[in-house]
């Protein structure tokens, strides 16, 4: 990892700076109104953005002036924004996706423990991240913060909380204005485009090392905390990995990690991609996810006897994983893209297998010490929204505890030299997600029905495009 440099100096000279309290001195979350209203006026914030994920992740929103913010103003969204795709398209009605009659307003509430400011704006600017709820206040079940809540309360009523650590991986890329063409690595600071076989490389790292320092810079001043990041496989691919710690702060973290990171990139003329497989031939991007569980009384992880062997539920919990978790693939790759990553001899698990310390397999036991035991899923892309993808992944490993399902045998050598045990597409991913009952019972009806709705009519758009290939390989040979 590249040694850190001198921080970036504030945006209002030191001598002007507001005075901030010492109990408002975090960079991240306030505990009520009182002390969010003290908290942006220690910080001179003029504007603050309240923002929400839709299905994809995109935040949703609106901005408007603190004073406004801190007055107990109204917050409302269209129910809309949860049926359209990625391309900004409302797919037909069908038996299980259905349009709101009225399209009728779903409320903002601002989640307070999530405020920050936003360090890439000129202006002091501030964001807070919001949960929605409709008119009588209830928790709307479709919407991606509620769905991982769902799943926590699930783990919950055992007496148990699962904690998780994600890995994020994801491409610099030159910038592109033409979607015809295919992406290139970015020029680094040698001058030269970054070439492939660079994993965990210092020198790939510190091409970009002025980007990096402002990712660095851009999280610390939102509280979001890196634990390490390296150089991966593909030319200019980049891996975060966020230390362990509460589902619902993780995915915030992923979701304003997303936004800093094209930001930052955007400051140095390049994009940055969260794109499951970017640029041909190359390895695709993924976000790993590892998983344990604690008792909440305790402390101690469910996944470990007393005498430091592995309980019954760490192997329940991998069962259910390799049960469930194809069932519940589109919801960790969503998109037509995310299966071109999960292809043969591309760095990527294409099975249901376990194994220890087995990187071939799609579930991996790291090693670790028994208070530390936890199984990483392998197989979500960087492309998923992070709401979804971790209440998929520990909905699929509480099923597997909850119907006590057996893992197979552990995979000692390679688990991707025979057939491939997964969906090879969106549509086949999407049916297997919506014939499996026991997903209404962890996701809710509502939200399988939207959810699959919204990704056939996005492969029906993507249907509508003639690729290259079929202009190579079909135009003057049929």
């Amino acid at each position: 990892m590249p040694a850190r440099k001198t921080p970036l100096k504030a945006s209002i000279p030191v001598s002007k700076a507001p005075t901030v309290p010492p109990g408002l001195r975090s960079a991240r979350g306030v505990a009520n109104w009182k002390e969010a209203a003290q908290w942006l006026r220690a910080r001179g914030i003029e504007d603050i953005e309240c923002i929400t994920p839709d299905l994809a992740g995109v935040p949703r929103g609106k901005m408007m002036p603190t004073s406004k913010f801190t007055s107990n103003t109204s917050l409302a969204l269209p129910s809309a924004i949860y049926r359209h795709t990625i391309s900004g398209e409302y797919p037909e009605e069908t038996e299980s996706f259905r349009y709101e009659p009225r399209d009728s307003d779903l409320k903002l509430v601002p989640d307070l423990s999530t405020l920050s400011v936003v360090p890439w704006e000129t202006d002091p600017t501030a964001q807070v991240i919001c949960d929605i709820v409709n008119s009588e206040g209830q928790e709307v079940s479709y919407t991606p913060r509620n769905v991982l809540k769902r799943i926590m309360g699930l783990y919950r009523d055992r007496g148990w909380k699962p904690v998780v650590a994600p890995e994020i991986e994801f491409y610099l890329v030159a910038k592109n204005d033409d979607p015809d063409y295919p992406l290139h690595p970015p020029k680094g600071r040698s001058g030269r485009s970054i070439l492939g076989g660079q994993g965990y490389s210092i020198a790939g790292i510190n091409e970009f090392d002025e980007l990096i320092d402002d990712i660095y810079h851009f999280s610390e001043k939102q509280g979001l905390e890196i634990d390490t990041l390296i150089h991966e496989e593909g030319p200019a691919q980049l891996e975060i990995n966020l230390r362990h710690g509460d589902p619902i702060e993780l995915a915030d973290q992923v979701f304003l990690f997303k936004r800093t990171i094209r930001e930052a990139a955007l400051k140095h003329g390049i994009y940055a991609t969260f794109m499951a497989k970017p640029i041909q031939s190359q390895p695709g991007s993924a976000m790993h996810i590892h998983q344990s569980v604690v008792n909440i009384e305790t402390g101690k992880n469910v996944f470990t006897n007393p005498d430091g062997s592995p309980s019954p539920e760490f192997f329940y919990f991998i069962g259910g994983m390799q049960r469930f978790v194809p069932n519940a693939l589109a919801m960790l790759a969503p998109y037509v893209n995310s299966y071109r990553r999960l292809a043969p001899n591309m760095s990527c698990p294409v099975n249901n297998a376990w194994g220890y310390d087995n990187r071939t397999t799609a579930f991996r036991v790291p090693v670790s010490d028994p208070q530390a035991r936890r199984v990483e899923n392998r197989l979500p892309s960087s492309d998923a929204n992070p709401y979804l993808a971790l209440a998929a992944s520990l909905a699929s490993g509480l099923l597997g505890i909850m119907k006590q399902v057996e893992p197979t045998a552990p995979t000692e050598d390679s688990a991707n030299e025979g057939s491939i045990d997964l969906p090879r597409g969106l549509l086949e991913a999407i049916a297997l997600m919506e014939d499996e009952p026991a997903f209404e019972e962890v996701f809710g009806k509502d939200f399988i029905g939207i959810y699959a709705g919204v990704k056939r009519g996005e492969f029906e758009t993507f249907m509508q495009v003639i690729s290259p290939w079929e202009r190579e390989f079909l135009l003057l040979n049929v």
